[in-house]
């Protein structure tokens, strides 16, 4: 065969494949770029489809990461706050659920992924009723391997402090089977924190005592270590087998304030020292079987087994100078031995046109939690929930329809006071999209879901927190319902990709926490509240400023809220948000993110995670890449909550050093031939409950 006809027959596949991928859907699913002598295929670096958008990884994206975190970083999606630093993915504030190729997957397991195998990235922020009420879903598709086996190492040590991050994985492939082995530990070990603390109780006769709180120091440690080995066996087209075995260790996980108290009543020189933490394993078995048949029709099935062996525990202290024994002296310890079981069923057929998915779930929890500072008193829960739905997608020239119904039982039975409650859940969910063109993009949808009480909400054993308070669960607490109806426009434009739209959101009888007096005593227990609503405004460009080298994104988010429970009214108006911008050139990176965490009005009080900037500069060669940077270089670090109660008013700001310099080592190797990547749909989940032992 001449070398003219072989270009003739290469460019006539790539003209028939995108031909067939236009047929399929109503974007092309093309490369972000293909390059044939004269000839080159673009496609836009988002994809506006009717139920997501995709992002197509370029060539410089790639060739600057080494793992999928990294290059997902480097995707730079808008809505998205990425930290491959501190190993975070948020969207608004809110968890994103990971999936690899449908199935769903953790960050380290993203880091685990070959840049070089990530076809695209599907980002989808109205999930259907399959996702079982995720706020939002990450799906990374990724393609054949070329390789029969790789390598990837990382260290990110911090420069001034024990904290950092260190991973390793190696892939290995037989035949139509593949094993995989991941390790990886992040470290926080004695880093020095305090926080600032005043409140003020006021008792129902109307008198009121406050306190505050000067800080002495304190430590935080929260290393982390994961694992996990799955074995594959894959026959394309036809079947898919998984098992995978993970382990999540607390190996220390604890918070230490020491300070020096002073009441308004002239209680004054009062040591004090609060800790809390936890100590366990969680493993976790899952199988997973996807079987293809004829006319485009799928089964799948999903079980999963999770435990957790573990304590948790708080000691709070006060003292006065010199004195041998404690005016307040609280020690409560928790031994849990807790387990969660899965299965899910899912059955898929599609057509030309349109979609129907239908599937069954039923996840049992089974805890059980011993008082060791109670004589050993134990407390039981059991948790069973069945889950139903049914859901069409059908396209009709430039528009297309979602509509689907859920439905969810839920049962509770505390063994030992022999008391539970049991509710029936419906959960329907409906898309309508309207597509102008590849560019433009109108979409409105409605979804809803339901959040079961945890166990420490519903266990009765009462918790001394302080010398005033306690926390006793509620065992009458009923399923709460969310409902959330988007509108959100969409578009690309030369060097610009945006969207923006509005976002309402109600909880009608969100399970909040709820205080009270009794005798002396301040309580905090649970209720079904009488509902959150919030209305959010929201703008997400990525804006390409010097194309394939600079590039700017953000988003940002203006929120109105009110929550009303027993007794208040509040309400909350915030802003947040994050930015990044990117410049690219001869394999550097230099890179810098802002993050303006959101303020969450939740019960009757406020809080708000971590505000975050982070420069970092990086070179790629060959199969190393070597970076620095530097976590907080500006401004002060602020993570903390403040509650309106009229029974308990205070502010609290947890204090730490976050100004840290580190250094960052990856590599990357591959070798041989390497088979085909998972296709896993769907997951059931297992996941155990822990208690907690306190803390203000």
């Amino acid at each position: 065969m001449t070398q003219d006809m072989k270009q003739t027959i290469t460019l006539l596949s790539i003209a028939l494949g995108a031909i067939s991928g236009h047929a399929q859907t109503e974007a092309p699913d093309s490369l972000s770029g293909q390059e044939l002598q004269e000839i080159v295929i673009e496609a836009p670096k988002v994809i506006r489809k009717a139920d997501m958008d995709v992002y197509h990884p370029s060539k410089s994206a790639v060739e600057n990461s080494k793992n999928g975190m990294q290059l997902l970083n480097n995707l730079m999606i808008p809505s998205l706050n990425v930290s491959e630093a501190l190993g975070s993915i948020q969207a608004a504030g809110q968890s994103v659920q990971i999936r690899i190729n449908g199935r769903e997957s953790t960050i380290d397991q993203v880091r685990a992924l070959l840049p070089e195998t990530i076809k695209r990235v599907e980002w989808i922020d109205n999930p259907g009723l399959r996702y079982g009420g995720a706020n939002y879903v990450l799906n990374f598709i990724v393609s054949n391997p070329t390789v029969g086996g790789s390598f990837q190492g990382q260290a990110r040590p911090a420069l001034n402090q024990a904290w950092g991050f260190y991973m390793a994985d190696a892939k290995f492939n037989v035949g139509r089977s593949q094993w995989e082995v991941y390790a990886s530990c992040k470290l926080t070990e004695d880093i020095k924190i305090y926080r600032d603390y005043n409140e003020t109780f006021t008792y129902p006769d109307g008198t009121s005592i406050t306190r505050r709180e000067t800080p002495r120091g304190g430590c935080l440690d929260n290393t982390l270590p994961y694992y996990f080995a799955s074995y594959n066996y894959i026959k394309p087209d036809t079947t898919v087998f998984v098992a995978q075995f993970t382990n999540q260790q607390h190996s220390g996980n604890k918070t230490e304030y020491n300070g020096i108290m002073s009441y308004s009543n002239g209680d004054n020189d009062i040591l004090l020292t609060e800790r809390y933490g936890d100590k366990g394993n969680y493993p976790t078995l899952s199988l997973y079987l996807q079987q293809n048949f004829p006319r485009k029709q799928m089964l799948v099935v999903d079980l999963s087994a999770s435990m957790y062996f573990g304590r948790s525990w708080s000691d709070y202290m006060e003292q006065l100078p010199n004195a041998d024994s404690y005016l307040t002296d609280i020690h409560t310890n928790i031994k849990d031995r807790n387990q969660a079981y899965a299965i899910e069923a899912d059955y898929i057929k599609n057509w030309r046109n349109s979609r129907f998915t239908t599937g069954v779930s039923y996840t049992a929890n089974r805890n059980r939690s011993e008082y060791e500072n109670l004589d050993g008193s134990i407390f039981h829960q059991r948790q069973d929930k069945v889950y139903f739905f049914a859901e069409y997608f059908h396209r009709f020239g430039k528009w297309s329809a979602t509509a689907g119904m859920g439905m969810q039982y839920t049962d509770f039975l505390f063994k030992e006071s022999d008391q539970g409650n049991h509710s029936w859940s419906p959960r329907p969910q409906a898309t309508i999209t309207y597509s102008l063109n590849q560019n433009h993009n109108f979409r409105l949808n409605f979804t809803s879901w339901q959040s079961a009480p945890s166990l420490s909400q519903t266990n009765i054993v009462p918790q001394q927190l302080d010398g005033f308070q306690w926390r006793v669960g509620n065992q009458n607490l009923k399923t709460a319902n969310s409902y959330m109806l988007t509108f959100r426009y969409g578009f690309n434009l030369p060097r610009v990709s945006s969207s923006f739209g509005v976002r309402a959101f109600t909880s009608p009888n969100a399970i909040t926490p709820l205080l009270y007096w009794k005798d002396d005593k301040l309580i905090t227990s649970y209720e079904n509240s009488r509902g959150l609503q919030n209305l959010s405004f929201f703008l997400a460009p990525q804006i390409e400023i010097i194309p394939n080298w600079l590039m700017a994104s953000g988003y940002l988010q203006y929120r109105m809220e009110r929550m009303r429970g027993t007794g208040y009214e509040l309400h909350n108006n915030a802003w947040s948000g994050n930015a990044s911008i990117q410049l690219m050139h001869w394999g550097f990176v230099l890179s810098g993110q802002y993050v303006r965490a959101q303020r969450d009005l939740w019960g009757e009080k406020i809080s708000w995670g971590e505000d975050i900037n982070i420069i970092d500069i990086s070179y790629n060669w060959k199969s190393w890449q070597f970076s620095a940077g530097i976590i907080m270089p500006f401004g002060k670090y602020d993570q903390g909550s403040k509650s309106m109660s009229k029974w308990n008013s205070n502010e609290q700001h947890m204090r730490l050093d976050m100004r840290m310099p580190y250094v960052s080592i990856s590599y990357n190797v591959q070798w041989g031939r390497q088979k085909r990547g998972v296709q896993k749909l769907v997951n059931a989940d297992a996941k155990t409950d822990a208690s907690s032992a306190g803390g203000r």
